[in-house]
């Protein structure tokens, strides 16, 4: 694994670990008023999880996660990301990129990390800020 997949997979990490801890705080506000626990289980921490993308993403195009391993993901014209296409950007990676990560893995390879099939779909790469 190259030094750029790396630090994005830290990122993740990172930001996961920060949406988990918002989320189960959301959950002990929002208990009362909603009994299911589908909804605390599930649907919650994923709405939070990619709201808090999108917003911080179109802050500056870093999560927490990104601005603590030095990245930034901008768009290929290096234009600012929108939170539209952060969270387009979010729901493709977690769903149909994989497939098509498998299905051309060399061609990825080769970005040595900027570029992963949720990036290219929607024209956007990581950069390590400087």
């Amino acid at each position: 694994m190259n030094p750029l997949t790396k630090k994005r997979t830290k990122a993740v990490l990172i930001d996961s670990v920060i949406a988990g801890l918002v989320s189960v705080g959301v959950e002990q506000l929002v208990r009362k008023k909603v009994k299911s626990e589908f909804v605390h289980a599930v649907i919650t921490p994923t709405l939070l999880t990619y709201a808090m993308e999108a917003w911080q993403m179109s802050r500056g195009g870093q999560t927490i996660g990104y601005k603590l391993m030095g990245l930034e993901l901008t768009n290929d014209d290096e234009t600012p990301v929108t939170a539209k296409q952060a969270l387009q950007r979010a729901l493709h990676r977690d769903t149909s990129s994989v497939v098509r990560y498998w299905k051309d893995r060399a061609h990825f390879e080769q970005e040595d990390g900027a570029v992963l099939p949720h990036d290219a779909r929607y024209h956007m790469h990581v950069r390590e800020k400087n």
